[in-house]
């Protein structure tokens, strides 16, 4: 009897080790998301959607081995620092951050809980990441702009309308990306004789009054740079411009899709879709320092036919054959 005892206990000895790799194994993760876009905002959203489907495909269901906690930001910025304590104090496995604004709350809170970014302008030059290929520390991700980029920009304002002689640049002066892409813009505008008249983007009605004021005087144009606040006002932005018929270049595809005239800029799906990559990967136990910061793929340019001719603007043919689209 004694015997039968001892190997019952010997049994549970033996198996109680393997439950408990079992339990270990079958462990639900918990992802915080730090997210500058609202959350009744379409493109948030959509990327939501591409995130989950991607992070499915890798093996993850939320809800069954991934919990996600996410906070969006939406127009009041005010909420990034709160919102970003919050999710550390959850101390959760990984935290993606989108969006320039909200990086670096997140690394103020934690140097320790590995973070995934994307959409932010040049990482290195904003002190998100000593180096793109080797980030080190806590911090790793997929950068959305070169600097250069706001060359372009200008470039596709003159493009669409040549009499442009003003332009007014609705920015981001507070963070180390709104001012390099600000730079980028200046120094392009110089070229094509341009004159500027840079204003944030933080609040509606700031934003409301700058166009207003600038559509008074004639031969101008708009350029909104991808500061968080343009994203998260970006349908008063539009409704704004249309209501001026002011011709106007936007950081996103989703901009266009909107309603704003034309888009230049990354792939914003493609971004989500290689951060859930990221963030699979170090689940798995690989370190954010051994993941190199990457830009984009591939820039896209977006046309919106229908707002052109409400403002009665004619893109030139030889534009027009070069869009990735052509929204009619």
């Amino acid at each position: 009897m004694r015997r039968r005892v001892f190997l019952g206990i010997l049994g549970c000895a033996v198996t109680w080790p393997i439950a408990l790799q079992a339990q270990s194994a079958e462990r639900v993760r918990v992802l915080g998301i730090l997210n500058i876009l609202g959350p009744d905002d379409p493109e948030a959203k959509a990327r939501t959607t591409v995130f989950e489907q991607t992070l499915q495909q890798l093996g993850w269901v939320v809800g069954r081995d991934l919990k996600i906690e996410t906070r969006e930001v939406g127009g009041d910025l005010d909420h990034l620092r709160p919102y970003a304590a919050e999710l550390v104090a959850l101390a959760p496995d990984v935290i993606l951050s989108i969006g320039t604004s909200s990086i670096g709350p997140l690394q103020q809170a934690t140097r320790t809980i590995p973070i995934v970014f994307m959409n932010v302008s040049d990482p290195v030059g904003a002190g998100v990441v000593p180096n793109m290929a080797h980030p080190g520390g806590n911090t790793t991700g997929f950068s959305n702009f070169e600097y250069s980029m706001g060359g372009k920009w200008v470039e596709l304002l003159k493009q669409i309308a040549p009499h442009a002689t003003r332009a007014l640049v609705l920015r981001d002066a507070s963070t180390a990306g709104g001012i390099g892409q600000f730079a980028a813009v200046r120094s392009a505008a110089q070229t094509l004789d341009i004159e500027l008249t840079p204003v944030s983007a933080r609040e509606a009605d700031e934003i409301e009054q700058n166009v207003a004021a600038f559509a008074r005087s004639g031969n101008g144009g708009v350029i909104v740079t991808s500061a968080g606040g343009t994203a998260t006002h970006r349908k008063l932005i539009i409704s704004l411009v249309a209501r001026y018929k002011l011709p106007a270049v936007y950081p996103y595809r989703y901009y266009a899709v909107d309603g704003g005239l034309i888009a230049y800029g990354p792939n914003s799906y493609e971004q989500v879709r290689r951060a859930a990559g990221y963030v699979d990967r170090i689940l798995k136990g690989e370190k954010p320092a051994d993941l190199p910061v990457q830009a984009p793929n591939k820039y896209e340019l977006i046309i919106n036919l229908k707002t052109a001719k409400a403002i009665g603007l004619t893109i030139p043919q030889s534009l027009l054959a070069t869009a990735d689209d052509v929204i009619e």
